[in-house]
């Protein structure tokens, strides 16, 4: 039986990956779980890529090898494709379908590939693919910003994901500006729905 949970998040700066990590990693720790985390790896300022790793379990290392990720939490297409090397056909994979398209993309004249073909070469590579619109559900809850827990949403709703969802609501409710709550709170759910 693995003793370890790799999750490998990434996307474009500005989209909540620093504060997905912290309250995935908190909760872990709530939990009572050994967590470690890399460093933000990119630019994390608005409009470059990002990536972190998170590992919950017995594990001293926060850098997942080739191959070995549990999850894929991409928040941008394209970056899920970037991603690809970290999986296996035991990959679980949430993406947001959204585009952003990275400063480094925006400065060259390249076309951004069809979401359908992602989606395609995602599939054959990996266990699952759950695949929905994390920026029009965070649109519907009221604020833009809220995307990132409409992602975190969705992983409590991964049956191998080791954290209580509960408990993953009790840590947003800690680490989010009080007046952000209840937003947060729909784009949460509405993301797990969107994976249940």
């Amino acid at each position: 039986m693995r003793m370890t949970y790799n999750m490998y998040i990434c996307g474009i700066g500005g989209q909540g990956i620093i504060k997905t990590s912290i309250v995935i990693g908190e909760t872990a720790l709530k939990e009572n779980m050994n967590v470690v985390m890399s460093e933000i790896h990119g630019m994390s300022q608005r409009g470059g890529v990002v990536s972190t790793e998170l590992k919950i379990g017995e594990d001293k290392s926060p850098i997942i090898q080739n191959g070995c990720s549990d999850l894929l939490l991409a928040f941008e297409p394209v970056e899920a494709i970037r991603a690809l090397e970290k999986t296996s056909k035991d990959t679980s994979v949430i993406v947001n379908t959204s585009p952003v398209l990275p400063s480094t993309i925006n400065q060259q004249d390249v076309n951004y590939p069809n979401i359908d073909d992602i989606l395609s070469e995602l599939d054959s590579k990996v266990a699952e693919v759950y695949s929905f619109d994390a920026n029009k559900i965070a649109l519907n809850a009221g604020h833009p910003l809220s995307m990132n827990m409409a992602m975190v949403g969705a992983s409590t709703a991964i049956s191998s994901f080791p954290l209580d969802k509960d408990d993953v609501i009790t840590t947003m409710k800690d680490n989010l500006p009080p007046k952000s709550i209840d937003i947060n709170l729909k784009a949460f759910e509405d993301g797990y729905n969107c994976c249940k």
